[in-house]
């Protein structure tokens, strides 16, 4: 008896989960894991041979899961259903990443400074400036961004930065935010922006500590490098 190619696609479909099940991710190729990740954006296609046609566009995983949707939707039979379950996946790892970081973290140095700046940027494809907002022991009481920008170039308008510092009642504040084009080195802008912003916030009492830039899960701290927040 002739086995139709439901019940083949069937058969590999079970077999792929069981894999899963039994060891993760181990063993499976990164075609693989796009393959199982797709069977839940197709229910009844063969998903390996757009698997292996996305791998050859990005080439790796982390830049499949970085694409954004509308890059995504360009690759020849991939669906929107498809295109979106992969571009939230590392919106899903931040998230995860986030929810295991208390509200109360106590941010002591630039080591714990940077790993929370780098967890709220991950996965951001243009730049966007947030705050975290610190109390009087330097624990975070709250955290969000607060401008959004293109790939490249933000605006933090003065306004909102002190409307959020009142808001949240924030003692001590440090600016983040991200390069996407990959470098981490301060612009002339960052530089300006930061000082001007000190200089508001301290005329209101409020200290600013430092300035972290992300990029790449990489990070500069503005006040490690000599940067004056004491002005």
């Amino acid at each position: 008896m002739v086995q139709n190619n439901d019940d083949m696609h069937k058969g590999h479909r079970r077999r792929m989960k069981s894999r899963f099940l039994e060891n993760g991710f181990d063993g499976f190729a990164e075609h693989e894991i796009l393959e199982l990740l797709l069977f839940f954006a197709i229910p009844r296609h063969d998903t390996n041979p757009l698997a292996h046609a996305i791998l050859n566009e990005y080439k790796t995983l982390a830049n499949v899961f970085e694409a954004d949707y509308a890059s995504l939707l360009k690759i020849p039979n991939i669906g929107e259903n498809s295109a979106l379950l992969l571009s939230m996946v590392t919106h899903l790892a931040r998230e995860y990443e986030k929810s295991k970081i208390s509200k109360s973290t106590l941010l002591h140095n630039t080591e714990t400074i940077g790993r929370y700046a780098t967890l709220m940027m991950k996965g951001k494809t243009n730049e966007e400036f947030a705050l975290i907002s610190l109390d009087s022991n330097r624990r975070v009481n709250w955290n969000g961004v607060i401008a959004k920008g293109t790939l490249d170039q933000i605006e933090a308008y003065p306004r909102l930065v002190v409307s959020e510092v009142i808001k949240h009642n924030a003692n001590n504040i440090i600016f983040v935010h991200n390069h996407p084009s990959g470098s981490i080195t301060p612009s002339a802008a960052d530089r300006s922006t930061t000082h001007e912003l000190v200089l508001l916030l301290n005329s209101i009492g409020v200290s600013v500590l430092d300035h972290i830039i992300v990029s790449d899960n990489r990070y500069f701290s503005m006040a490690e490098a000599g940067f004056n927040f004491s002005i």
